[in-house]
């Protein structure tokens, strides 16, 4: 029966053929909260009470072997089983974390993901762990989220990767069999939402509010607001934003941005102009200008550079834009290093180092 489809309820001995099976698969300095949040959504709605029985559904954590995989915080699990002693599962969950420090995904780590991907198990990335699907070959054709503060990474990772079926403005997307997710608390969100594929939603409501979750984020739910960004902005002014951020160096049509938010270009003027008092693309072009503030100052690019990856059409273009928003040509703003005291606080509205922290070349 496919994994998409209703499952018959668990014998409440736990032995059913039904129960959804879920292999756990933790890659070097994973992250312990995408872990942890996942697996506990998994316990707390396996089984009735608080027995944490794996009733409804069983878990495994599975690798190439059975040596201690170490979270990013210094944790340490050990996997239950390798992956040639592992029986089929439904869902494989690949679960990531840091990418600048540790050994890269195994290989054999990668042939078992592609061995799942060719049978009726849906795959999963966790945080990073979408870097090592995509590195295994199986998320062709399909829509990918990737958290925002990974964006540039991954793009930089896989120049070839088709930059519309990229989604960083969103906590996950499901496709088909391929879910992918941006880590952190949306890990619970995930689960949640795989589990009501099976599961009565009183069930999965119920380990949610043990786990004192209010209730479970939809998919097309915003990522964290960016930074300069109240908290208390509409969320979908939060993707739009975000949007415009993974953009900057293409600025997307307003039929765009609206078409991509599901909204009419009329209620997105609208909504934006509510909540930041400014039009859509007054405010793309205001990110395209911090954004090359920030490259003035961290990076050795050219103006003429900067221009083209900020979507101006040249050095001119950036220059008569930038004076009227900073009061300083690009090329005195990076002499001063920042310019005066009024275009440091007009360009670190947003602190691109606090976003992109040691990158000088993100964009």
């Amino acid at each position: 029966m496919s994994p998409a489809e209703p499952l018959p309820p668990s014998s409440i001995d736990g032995q059913s053929k039904s129960r959804i099976r879920f292999g756990i698969i933790l890659l070097p300095n994973f992250t312990l909260t995408a872990f942890s949040g996942f697996v506990d959504l998994l316990r707390l709605s396996a089984d009735e009470g608080d027995f944490s029985r794996p009733v409804r559904c069983s878990w495994s954590v599975i690798g190439e072997t059975l040596a201690p995989v170490r979270a990013s915080c210094g944790i340490q699990i050990t996997p239950w089983e390798t992956y040639d002693q592992a029986e089929p599962f439904d869902y494989v969950v690949v679960v990531g974390g840091l990418l600048h420090s540790g050994p890269a995904t195994s290989e054999a780590t990668l042939q078992f993901i592609r061995r799942a991907a060719a049978t009726n198990a849906t795959l999963v990335g966790m945080c990073t762990g979408v870097f090592s699907l995509m590195r295994a070959g199986v998320l062709e054709g399909h829509r990918i989220c990737v958290s925002w503060f990974h964006y540039w990474d991954f793009v930089e990772r896989f120049p070839h990767a088709d930059e519309q079926a990229l989604v960083a403005d969103r906590l996950f997307v499901i496709d088909r069999r391929r879910i992918t997710c941006s880590g952190g608390r949306a890990s619970i969100d995930v689960a949640a939402a795989i589990l009501l594929r099976h599961f009565e939603t009183a069930t999965v409501q119920k380990a949610l509010r043990i786990l004192l979750v209010d209730d479970m984020q939809k998919g097309n739910a915003p990522q964290p607001h960016p930074p300069g960004l109240a908290p208390a902005t509409h969320p979908k002014v939060k993707r739009a934003i975000l949007l415009m951020e993974q953009h900057v160096g293409r600025s997307l049509s307003l039929d765009e941005l609206a078409h991509k938010l599901d909204l009419s270009t009329r209620q997105l003027e609208r909504l934006f102009k509510a909540e930041t008092g400014k039009a859509p693309q007054a405010y793309a072009k205001q990110v395209r200008l911090r954004t090359a503030a920030w490259l003035l100052t961290s990076s050795d690019k050219t103006v003429a550079d900067i221009a083209s990856s900020c979507g101006f059409s040249d050095a001119s273009h950036l220059g008569r834009e930038f004076r009227k928003q900073f009061g300083v040509p690009p090329m005195m703003y990076r002499e001063q290093g920042g310019g005066t005291q009024d275009a440091q606080e007009a360009a670190h509205a947003m602190d691109y180092d606090e976003v992109f922290p040691g990158r000088a070349q993100a964009i």
